[in-house]
């Protein structure tokens, strides 16, 4: 089996180099429904993180037991198990967080990313830098959500995790509290950041 790259390098992948936002445009559904307000934003990507880390541990340390024509089940059992165990959680603790985010947190079983990681990296590596490539990844498709919904809450509401922090008459654009905001603040760091990396490359 091929040895897994180093920490470092597996870090460098998930927050930059292969970003599943920036990189593949993966994920979108969470940067469309969630980014909308921080505090929202900021369970979600909790919530992803939990998910993902166990998840590719999980997936790594049942590697060498699991049949391959059933993989891709147990892979999606695993992944569904956290995702209960979180919203039970938050239901539990942060219920007015919990119905505002509806069924989306639900969906993060269906997020391309914890299955991609799991089938593509934590499927072939030790348990350790599968955990690690999963927090990795998690923490750079929470960086990219969180510095959407910055930008959509401060327009959209004039607000940061609730608090006004807009000037006195200030108008709230109303399209950054809708899917269209979303897509467009997200168009824009995509296009920033691509430039950026061109630049750079030269």
């Amino acid at each position: 089996m091929q040895k897994p790259p180093p920490a470092n390098e597996i870090i460098k992948q998930g927050l930059w180099l292969e970003n599943p936002v920036l990189k593949h445009t993966l994920g979108i559904c969470s940067t469309l429904a969630v980014t909308n307000l921080l505090v929202n934003t900021l369970v979600m990507n909790i919530g992803l993180i939990f998910t993902l880390t166990l998840s590719c541990a999980t997936v790594s340390i049942l590697r060498n037991v699991t049949p391959m024509r059933i993989r891709m089940m147990v892979q999606t059992l695993i992944i569904s198990s956290y995702v209960i165990i979180f919203d039970i959680v938050i239901k539990a603790y942060i219920p007015d967080i919990s119905e505002a985010l509806g069924p989306y947190v639900g969906l993060i079983i269906t997020n391309c990313i914890i299955m991609g990681r799991c089938e593509a990296f934590a499927r072939n590596n030790p348990p350790w830098p599968a955990f690690l490539d999963g927090l990795a990844v998690g923490a750079g498709f929470s960086l990219v959500l969180f510095a959407i919904a910055v930008v959509r809450e401060l327009l959209g509401f004039g607000t940061l995790f609730g608090f006004m922090v807009m000037p006195e008459g200030f108008t709230p654009w109303t399209i950054m509290i809708m899917a269209p905001g979303a897509f467009f603040m997200l168009g824009i760091y995509v296009w920033i950041v691509r430039s950026f990396t061109m630049q750079f490359n030269k």
